[in-house]
């Protein structure tokens, strides 16, 4: 057995007891991981303040003698659990992502155990198999072309600079630059262009890829945050455009179809920034926000925001397979060679990683096309909600509620955000607080798989009388 202050036994007459004792570790953190998502309904959504002093505890030096595992566990559980925002939970509102569904949940942790290193069919063959069973769903999905190409990255920065990458080779060889053998001195000019409502981590991957943040092109919005057809610039030479399906603070769609088609016209890739817009795809009711995207050549998208699975489980599709292999691929004469099976790693950054896709397949599969569109509908229905909740008490809400965001103003600028502070002190639900189009705003974010109608109305309550109270 494993003793307090010492390495696990290894004599050959103990492994039964390692066994036993790993099997006790493990249904005690599973014990204690229920025990916490059981307690995220009625806890407030803010660690309290003896929570948080009682993390000064963490910060002791190493010691000289380890406590054993069991000790270490309950230590986590102790400080830790209580000093988390209950992001898991069905009344986190302040950013656009979801909680993990159980089967998700569960299969991070089989995943966990199994520890495989997902880089190459030839090792690991079985999460190898899931990842390009679980990407095959998710193209059919998205409508997005049979041969697309796919990998599973950390989320939607990384998504979006693999597709950019790919973007950035496929562009240059048409002019007959290799930028993967030969770098970007002395290569032709990219011209990028992209929304004035971008999201940052876009921004963040141009610049990573030597793209440059600050010389991209801006094109004007419509006010929602929707990129305007009528003042595309001129394409001419290598270009890529960079389109959004879901804003990050309305939730907007850009107008695909006409930009699309133009963009093609003059040679340019498209790419699609859809973190969370890309899933209004999955269902009848809101797939016209996003119609013609599956023209673009790339898309980015995260798993953990609107699928619900665990970070991290972000996704990078790229039409063009050659193009994403060209700029991810990487050859050892110690690595497996590709054979006839997909390996991982060539549609990726990364060589060593965990198996992503498995908490992916296991939400799909425990949901079906028909829980997908249900989950985001419902998502949907309940920020409608939030929105004609507010405006009734004669509060602005500065957005079309298109999908799952929703932008409200309590007054002036001073006002709203007394009433943020207010209602994040309360503790019933968390909400963000932003700038859009020049006034300061409560963001609401739903798009958590447990939030249910009664979570909603005790929120709004919540809201409403954070409001009445400043």
């Amino acid at each position: 057995m494993e003793r307090s202050g010492h390495a696990p036994n290894h004599d050959s007459d103990g492994t039964a007891d390692d066994a036993s004792a790993t099997r006790t570790l493990l249904r005690d953190a599973a014990e204690r991981a229920a025990n916490y998502l059981e307690s995220l309904g009625a806890r407030p959504v803010v660690p309290g303040a003896a929570a948080l002093s009682a993390l000064q505890r963490l910060d002791g030096p190493l010691p000289a003698h380890g406590s054993g595992a069991q000790q270490t566990l309950a230590l986590l559980d102790e400080l830790v659990s209580p000093a988390t925002m209950a992001m898991a939970g069905p009344r986190f509102f302040g950013f656009v992502i979801g909680g993990s569904l159980p089967a998700a949940l569960a299969a991070n942790w089989l995943a966990g155990a199994w520890d495989q290193n997902a880089g190459f069919y030839s090792v690991t063959p079985g999460v190898a198999r899931l990842e390009q069973s679980a990407l095959r769903r998710l193209i059919a999905l998205f409508e997005l072309p049979p041969q697309t190409a796919a990998g599973f990255v950390t989320g939607a920065t990384v998504a979006n600079f693999t597709a950019l990458a790919a973007a950035r080779h496929a562009v240059l060889a048409r002019v007959g630059w290799n930028v993967e053998a030969d770098g970007l001195f002395g290569a032709p000019p990219i011209t990028v262009i992209a929304g004035d409502e971008a999201h940052p981590t876009l921004l963040k991957s141009l610049g990573m890829l030597g793209l440059g943040r600050s010389r991209i092109v801006r094109v004007a919005d419509d006010g929602q945050g929707r990129m305007r057809a009528d003042a595309l610039p001129p394409i001419a030479g290598p270009t890529i455009l960079c389109l959004q399906a879901g804003n990050v603070n309305t939730g907007a769609c850009d107008p695909f179809v006409p930009l699309i088609e133009h963009a093609h016209r003059h040679g340019a890739w498209v790419h699609v920034d859809g973190a969370f817009g890309l899933w209004a795809k999955a269902t009848a009711s809101l797939r016209h926000l996003v119609d013609g995207m599956e023209a673009a050549d790339s898309w980015a998208t995260d798993a953990h925001k609107w699928l619900n699975v665990p970070y991290d489980s972000g996704l990078a599709f790229v039409r063009d397979a050659h193009a994403l292999k060209a700029a991810m691929a990487i050859t050892a004469e110690y690595l497996p060679q590709a054979g006839e099976e997909r390996n991982p790693s060539d549609y990726t950054p990364e060589l060593s990683r965990r198996a992503r896709g498995v908490e992916v397949w296991a939400a799909l599969q425990s949901l079906g096309r028909a829980g997908i569109a249900e989950m985001i509908e419902r998502n949907c229905r309940q920020a409608r909600r939030f929105a004609a909740g507010l405006s009734a008490k004669g509060y602005a809400v500065l957005n079309e509620v298109v999908l799952n965001q929703v932008l409200v103003s309590f007054g002036d600028d001073a006002r709203t955000r007394r009433v943020v502070a207010r209602l994040q002190a309360d503790g019933t639900c968390w909400c963000g607080i932003t700038v859009w189009q020049g006034h300061t705003a409560m963001r609401i974010s739903v798009s958590n798989w447990s939030t249910d109608d009664h979570d909603v109305e005790q929120s709004l309550e919540a809201m409403l009388r954070a409001a009445a109270s400043v």
